[in-house]
């Protein structure tokens, strides 16, 4: 299949797109610095130049490709304005260049932190979004967009909302102990490897009449705090355990869809196990 990725020089894509040509794919990427993609490169994608807040740029790059999977966005170090220009105005400028172009199938991923506070059981994707934040209202923004398309121009869409992603060497679950040091122990938060992630992107690209579909995409259990804070040296306040639960980070997911529809089955189910299987 012919795939065009964007996003591909970040945590996420820098993983995806060698698994999509180690399985033979044929992989385009679209970048903004093409010398940021040599490694890319390397392994054999080919490298287009493109920009998602210049709408002109795009058209050569999802010309002849099957599938996109959409990956860039703004989540850090960005004002509200870059994230929304990014978020929301590139992803639909690139919807409207892959529909002018006949692309198969559009791969957005999202976040669980779309479905905002915890509500006291797993959010399933029939929840409505209640984002709070720059990042997770221009995402949830763009889905609607997105949904738009796919209703009135028949977008090929689907969604994956992501949890909380780490390991292959990523520092995001270091870089996260900023908060989990700070949680009561038995907080806890969903994630999802990026194995698995890649896993998931694969099905939702493969899969046949699943256009309009939204999916969580997350291990099979959270892992709280305390684990986390063990894995990392972390000593445990001697108040901790009687610190509230802080509800703004319990995006639990439930993955029965994922699982019953696509066959997604976690390499790493857990935490846990990928640092048993030192797949950190």
């Amino acid at each position: 299949m012919n795939i065009l990725v964007t996003g591909a020089t970040g945590r996420i894509g820098s993983r995806i797109v060698p698994r999509l040509l180690q399985r033979g794919d044929c992989v385009r990427v679209l970048v903004r610095q093409p010398e940021r993609a040599q490694t890319l490169r390397e392994h054999g994608a080919e490298i287009a130049v493109g920009d998602l807040l210049q709408p002109e740029t795009l058209n050569q790059a999802v010309a002849d490709i099957d599938a996109i999977v959409h990956l860039a966005a703004f989540f850090r170090g960005a004002t509200e304005e870059q994230t929304r220009a990014v978020n929301l105005e590139g992803t639909v400028s690139l919807a409207q260049a892959a529909l002018q172009a006949n692309v198969r199938r559009f791969i957005f991923a999202s976040t669980n932190l779309v479905y905002g506070t915890d509500i006291g059981r797993a959010f399933n994707e029939e929840d409505s979004p209640k984002p709070a934040g720059p990042y997770p209202e221009t995402k949830a923004a763009a889905e609607q967009a997105l949904m738009q398309l796919h209703y009135t121009r028949g977008l090929d869409l689907r969604i994956l909302r992501l949890a909380f992603v780490y390991g292959d060497k990523d520092p995001h679950l270091s870089e996260g102990m900023q908060w989990f040091r700070n949680w009561n122990p038995q907080q806890r938060i969903h994630m999802v490897h990026h194995a698995d992630v890649a896993q998931a992107v694969m099905l939702a690209t493969d899969t046949q009449e699943i256009g309009g579909q939204i999916y969580n995409v997350a291990d099979n259990e959270p892992a709280p705090a305390e684990q986390i804070m063990k894995l990392f040296g972390e000593p445990v306040g001697e108040d901790a355990a009687h610190r509230p639960i802080d509800t703004a980070w319990l995006q639990i997911a439930d993955t029965a869809k994922i699982r019953e529809k696509l066959g997604f089955r976690p390499i790493y189910p857990s935490l846990r196990n990928a640092v048993e299987a030192n797949a950190l």
